[in-house]
């Protein structure tokens, strides 16, 4: 089992950038697919980006593609999501999540029902 907590939230301005991280516990992070997600107010929980446990393929949503960016460091036990340009949109509480496994087909990266362990979050609030 492992324990996920994020951290690099904050109040930012528009067009600003931030990175979130998350710090896994346990020896097999190497092994498990990553995820991030972020619920807003009064909204569902989203899928926002995912990294393969090779590292080789990541997803994006259509809504941060080309402005975020997952990465993982597995000598660190750590995942990144680097967001740049940010937008009062993106305002939500950011989730870190893990699947020990691999997901074999693209689908599966995007549901979060796939990720079984979940950070408590950390609050991104983007101002106009």
């Amino acid at each position: 089992q492992v324990q996920l907590v994020e951290s690099g939230g904050g109040l930012v301005q528009a067009g600003s950038s931030l990175r979130l991280s998350c710090t896994a516990s346990g020896r097999t992070f190497s092994t498990y697919t990553m995820g991030w997600f972020r619920q807003a107010p009064g909204k569902e929980r989203e899928f926002v980006a995912a990294i393969s446990s090779t590292g080789r393929r990541t997803y994006y949503a259509d809504s941060v593609k080309g402005r975020f960016t997952i990465s993982r460091n597995d000598t660190k036990n750590m995942a990144y999501l680097q967001m740049n340009s940010l937008r009062p949109e993106d305002t939500a509480a950011y989730y870190c999540a893990g699947n020990p496994g691999t997901l074999y087909r693209d689908s599966y990266y995007f549901r979060s029902y796939e990720y079984p362990y979940w950070g408590q979050g950390t609050q991104v609030t983007v101002s106009s």
